[in-house]
């Protein structure tokens, strides 16, 4: 994920809830000692990276997914970091929902961030569109999209909203120590954040992490899965376009 060395301190914001992500193994001990006071706070939801930048599924992946919903983590999403030079994104997305499949996960955000995308804004967005198709055709599955202001700019431009049209809730970052959504300027036609990632590269339980802040109301929409909702509205034909 986007990353950056930063100082953390506790986290104060009234009825917030916290959670990490990881793209390493984390086992069920960590996650247990994670869910602990102390540091952020106790955790109450995790996303995994389920399928890496080089175009294969995180070998790592599925057994940390299986570890934290085994540890008691309240919700455990998959991620997954596309590798747009190899192409195909509709299969890589594919592979990811397979590598998920059994694990207990229903949530797969896509990644989209700075890192070997195509020159043209019209052929990102195309590419980001078949992410987001083939990952809205699971039926079991839902849906959503972690960027950043600057990097949706930089790859397909502010104005696109194909994600967020089709009911995808944001994750963004912004390594700013802050846990709430104070900061948050809106982009890609989203108007409120689901989730932030406020804190880059940290360490707890001797699990490498980055912390996520999110509201009682956002998370619920994360247990909730909008994207699910949206898809049920499209396929009754009530769905706006």
């Amino acid at each position: 994920m986007l990353r950056v060395a930063c100082l953390f301190g506790a986290v104060a914001t009234v009825g917030a809830t916290v959670g990490v992500d990881v793209s390493s193994y984390v086992s069920e001990s960590e996650w247990e000692c994670l869910m602990t006071p102390g540091g952020q706070g106790p955790i109450e939801f995790a996303i995994v990276r389920i399928y890496r930048s080089s175009g294969s599924v995180d070998p790592n992946g599925a057994s940390t997914i299986s570890a934290a919903i085994s540890a008691g983590v309240s919700t455990v999403d998959g991620y997954i970091f596309p590798c747009v030079s190899c192409g195909d994104a509709a299969g890589q997305v594919s592979a990811a929902i397979r590598a998920m499949s059994g694990t207990g996960s229903n949530m797969l955000w896509l990644d989209i961030e700075n890192y070997d995308w195509y020159s043209s804004a019209s052929e990102n967005q195309a590419f980001i569109t078949d992410m987001v198709d083939e990952c809205m055709s699971e039926a079991d599955l839902s849906c959503g999209i972690y960027s950043s202001y600057y990097n949706w700019e930089d790859i397909v431009g502010l104005s696109f909203d194909y994600p967020s049209s089709k009911g995808l809730p944001l994750w963004y970052a912004h390594y700013d120590n802050n846990p709430s959504f104070s900061d948050f300027t809106a982009f890609g036609g989203w108007t409120s954040p689901t989730i932030k990632q406020y804190v880059g590269d940290a360490t707890s339980c001797d699990a490498s992490i980055d912390y996520n802040y999110a509201t009682s109301l956002s998370f619920r929409n994360i247990t909730e899965g909008p994207s699910k909702i949206m898809k049920k509205n499209t396929k009754a034909g009530t769905a706006s376009e």
